[in-house]
């Protein structure tokens, strides 16, 4: 019989980002998967009221953090890992292929000389496939790439926690026109995870509503292939991509993309302070490309 897998939510509604904690109920060893650090935007200022909701639950709960695990370098939001495992240890997590991220944006953002694309900031990159535990449970990194190279999708027990690989079946998908990005790679990460058990439980990073519903984010692989909007079973490689790439073309730059690539590919660490003691964010004129 398998460990029974412990799951908790957290919603941000500013980002509509969702984080979890994982615990295996008999030892108590948890993960985190996805925190966010808050971030005005106006005021270049961060907060930690994400986080320590997060934060608050581990203790309460007595809970050991094992593992911080990032899906992939969001655009959506700044990561809290850093300022978690400040707080309740664990090692920061992430996909190998983070170095290709960290690359390509080292050039966008003209990061300073000492920042290394090698996946050093974090303290383990997983290889596709690999298997790890929290307390008695057994997981598995599984590479997911299409939404941007590095997408990693966790598998506990009999969940899977999906990062921006799938939405809510009335949502969909995510987009797939970041730098590294793929629509014929998500559409077969898509499939790949559809390919799992019927009865494999989902959770979603992230959920936008439609219409009047209240956010969700827990779903089944029966669920996604029978009704997902844009990837149930009967369609197609070729009509996923034409749809993807038409609606992405119409989408506008992540509001926070800025702030957060910079600090996410560097495990939620802020760039090096400059002599006067304060941490300062690149802005690339002219660069990243836009909608009219």
């Amino acid at each position: 019989m398998r460990t029974p897998v412990a799951t908790q939510g957290f919603f941000d509604p500013k980002t509509g980002t969702i984080s979890y904690v994982v615990w295996d109920s008999a030892t108590q060893r948890a993960a985190i998967v996805d925190p966010v650090l808050d971030y005005d935007f106006k005021s270049g200022h961060t907060s930690t009221q994400s986080a320590g909701r997060v934060l608050a639950f581990a203790r309460d709960n007595r809970l050991q953090v094992d593992w911080i695990l990032e899906t992939h370098a969001h655009a959506d939001h700044l990561s809290g890992a850093r300022y978690l495992q400040q707080h309740v240890g664990g090692r920061i997590a992430i996909g190998e292929h983070i170095r290709e991220v960290q690359a390509t944006f080292k050039s966008i953002f003209n990061l300073e000389r000492g920042f290394l694309p090698d996946g050093s900031q974090f303290d383990h990159l997983f290889k596709d496939g690999e298997t790890f535990n929290i307390g008695q449970i057994e997981a598995k990194a599984l590479w997911v790439p299409g939404h941007t190279y590095a997408d990693m999708a966790y598998r506990v027990g009999d969940s899977v926690f999906v990062g921006d690989t799938l939405f809510m079946p009335d949502v969909g998908s995510a987009r797939a026109d970041f730098p590294g990005g793929d629509a014929h790679q998500l559409y077969r990460s898509m499939r790949r995870l559809l390919d799992l058990p019927p009865e494999t439980t989902i959770y979603v990073c992230h959920d936008y509503p439609t219409g009047s519903r209240q956010p969700k984010w827990q779903t089944t692989v029966a669920e996604q292939r029978a009704r997902n909007i844009h990837v149930r079973d009967g369609i197609g490689e070729d009509e996923f991509v034409a749809m993807r790439t038409a609606r992405d073309a119409t989408l506008e730059v992540p509001t926070l993309i800025l702030p957060s690539i910079q600090v996410n590919v560097r495990a939620g660490q802020f760039p090096p302070s400059d002599e006067n003691g304060v941490s300062y964010l690149r802005i690339p004129l002219n660069t990243l490309p836009t909608r009219q």
